[in-house]
């Protein structure tokens, strides 16, 4: 069973070199992914998403309070996708995603799955810098699902990319989703695809952030991207953010 993440009382402070002054980005900060659920966090620019995210993925430390991402005293196992892919240009499109299933301790049985999954057969031999920015990104994608995570964390996954093909990431994450259910955090400042992906809309504002609102997605997936209800719940949170 997927655990679920849960943040209790955190505060994260970022003092300015500079100057010394310091910028509060959560204060006694609470948020609980439940268990197989997945969450996206949107706001404005500076609330903190993807501060929020490198705490569960500890990447940061809180200053006070707890993360906890995993069975009691067991941290779960994550698989991260980050807005540029960050893969080894120096190896294959397979030997990226063995990599990291083989220091995941997970075994290299299941790349040719998971990248045939992403549509990325025919390119599994070939080096990242001759691929574009849309099958970099399935590669990025493909690594973190053959880890065989318990949580996924998606930092503005698609933000690079054009319409079109994020677009086209979107359905294929969808898909992978259904397929292989975990628990995972979506950091987006994409509204639509927010209400496309996840479980639940966290609305994040003001400095320190305080969660504004909440919204349950009720559409049952696969989701149509023209579906008039993921529309006018992108209106709302847009409403909300401006």
């Amino acid at each position: 069973m997927s655990p679920e993440i849960r943040l209790s009382g955190v505060t994260k402070t970022y003092v300015d070199r500079r100057d010394g002054t310091e910028q509060r980005v959560f204060d006694r900060f609470d948020l609980v992914v439940p268990a197989g659920e997945l969450v996206a966090v949107v706001g404005a620019s500076g609330t903190g998403k993807t501060t929020l995210l490198h705490l569960v993925a500890g990447l940061e430390r809180p200053d006070a309070g707890t993360v906890v991402a995993g069975h009691g005293a067991r941290p779960a196992r994550l698989g991260v996708v980050f807005q540029q892919p960050r893969l080894l240009d120096w190896v294959s499109v397979r030997e990226n995603v063995a990599l990291a299933a083989d220091a995941a301790g997970r075994g290299t049985g299941g790349v040719d799955e998971i990248l045939d999954a992403v549509g990325l057969t025919d390119y599994v031999g070939s080096y990242p810098s001759v691929l574009s920015g849309g099958q970099r990104q399935r590669v990025a994608v493909a690594r973190a699902f053959a880890v065989e995570p318990e949580v996924l964390l998606f930092d503005e996954p698609f933000s690079a990319l054009d319409e079109l093909t994020g677009r086209r990431l979107r359905l294929l994450l969808q898909r992978l989703w259904t397929d292989r259910p975990r628990t995972g955090l979506l950091v987006t400042h994409n509204p639509l695809e927010a209400a496309m992906l996840a479980d639940r809309v966290v609305v994040l504002e003001g400095r320190p952030a305080v969660v504004a609102t909440e919204h349950l997605v009720d559409v049952p997936r696969p989701r149509d991207p023209e579906d008039t209800r993921l529309f006018d719940l992108h209106r709302r949170i847009v409403a909300e953010l401006t």
